[in-house]
């Protein structure tokens, strides 16, 4: 790891090839053009601290889907002063944002992790989010702009971002969920060919949602076509749902249908197309000061439905946390970023993940920990600014409770430091050891 000595204080020199756009001015589209940082612009005329990471991080993940294509080629590990023992991973909402407003906090633990700390040393960092219906590129933008630093769209895992590796499998699909057409975008951008919205829906059939009328707007957003000739193979609920009715109207007619064909209904109720949740979270935190509910209490209506209707079971599947995959993702991203900064093909050997939700944050951090399958630890520390509040009793023990982020930072760092020194001891006393025994 490295030590505080062993560190420039200077920022590091973009590398050729990654393009830096201001967060004020870059568009999604900019941002999905190639290897990205996004820059407060303050910071424009010279990188931040925060640079190193944010363009590191953006190049692992741009390695990672080289790979997946069999186009890279070996690289040597550059200069860097960000140690590769230890990172960090974050959930957002009630971390470090809260009704659209950074924590105070927040701001004071990303100076921290870019060097402003007593140790003089940087630390990864990455985003770990069950929000959806923005693509990493719209998230990073907009975390950008609300912390002030500088961030990488290859820093970002969304709750949907598993979900690109089904475009291969699925031709025609329903997505549900966000504002606008925002959902449709993300999906076609992840590689999905032929993707439907409710709104699609409702144009065809006015008569589908009774209490629902499209505005102008979504009239001319919406895609014309025949519904009763297009069978639906899959359905995606990418987001919170801005119409529970109509959605829940029209997802139970598809999971009740024969092959995904609208207007038809199957006769044993288990001939419906697959149905794919980008999330679980019952509950999360907003700028209300009680919890609001989420994508996973939309999950438990559509069950309770389908069964209440047709006396079966319905089985439906949650990406995000505390899915083990969203973890094995981000353990590959912090892989492959230690492997292109540092030459070493392993993860760091410890993963701080913070998170205000015990029963998505802590339960996967702390179930993935204890799997066959992490190649590392992984250390859950819960904080009071979100869904968690103090004075209750998490239903999922975290290794570690604190008040905000920057207290969660700064505990694992602590945590490090005194590694470190007891590794040193060891190794001094061992020293020490041989010497002796030299003289006998």
């Amino acid at each position: 790891m490295a030590t505080a000595s062993t560190l420039s204080p200077r920022a590091a020199r973009p590398k050729a090839g990654i393009r830096r756009l201001s967060s004020m001015t870059a568009t999604r589209e900019d941002l999905a053009t190639g290897p990205t940082v996004v820059v407060p612009p303050k910071h424009m005329m010279a990188p931040s601290n925060a640079h190193e990471v944010a363009e590191a991080m953006e190049m692992a993940k741009h390695h990672i889907d080289q790979i997946a294509s069999g186009e890279i080629s070996p690289t040597t590990p550059p200069p860097t002063t960000t140690t590769d023992a230890f990172a960090y991973a974050f959930d957002i909402d009630g971390v470090l944002i809260r009704g659209g407003k950074p924590i105070p906090e927040a701001v004071e633990a990303m100076k921290v992790l870019n060097g402003q700390n007593e140790w003089g040393i940087k630390v990864p960092y990455i985003f770990v989010t069950n929000g959806g219906g923005k693509t990493e590129e719209e998230r990073c933008l907009q975390l950008s702009q609300q912390l002030e630093i500088e961030v990488s769209p290859g820093q970002f895992i969304c709750g949907h971002t598993p979900m690109r590796e089904m475009a291969e499998r699925y031709n025609t699909v329903l997505v549900v969920g966000g504002e606008g057409e925002k959902c449709r975008l993300v999906a076609e951008g992840y590689g999905f060919t032929d993707v439907v919205t409710p709104g699609d829906i409702i144009k065809d059939n006015q008569d589908t949602t009774p209490f629902r009328k499209l505005t102008d707007d979504e009239i001319k957003l919406s895609r014309a076509r025949n519904f009763s000739e297009v069978e639906i193979e899959a359905i995606f609920v990418f987001a919170d749902s801005r119409d529970w009715a109509g959605d829940q109207q029209i997802i139970l007619d598809l999971l009740m249908s024969k092959n995904g064909r609208l207007g038809s209904r199957s006769e044993t109720f288990d001939e419906g197309p697959p149905i794919f949740f980008s999330h679980n979270d019952v509950v999360w935190s907003t700028s209300h000061e009680l919890t609001r509910i989420g994508m996973g209490a939309l999950r438990a209506s559509l069950e309770a439905m389908f069964k209440a209707v047709t006396g079966k079971e319905l089985i439906t599947t949650a990406y995000g946390k505390p899915q083990i995959g969203t973890f094995q993702f981000a353990t590959r991203l912090l892989q492959q970023w230690r492997k292109d900064t540092h030459g070493i093909d392993s993860p760091p050997e410890t993963v701080y993940f913070v998170g205000d939700t015990p029963e998505s944050d802590i339960r996967g951090t702390n179930e993935y920990n204890d799997s066959p399958l992490s190649e590392n630890t992984w250390y859950s520390i819960l904080v009071r600014t979100g869904v968690y509040r103090k004075g209750s009793q998490p239903r999922f023990e975290p290794k570690a409770t604190v008040d905000n982020v920057l207290d969660a930072v700064n505990h694992g760092m602590k945590l490090e430091m005194m590694k470190l020194l007891k590794n040193k001891t060891i190794a001094s006393s061992r020293q020490e050891g041989e010497a002796i025994i030299e003289e006998e």
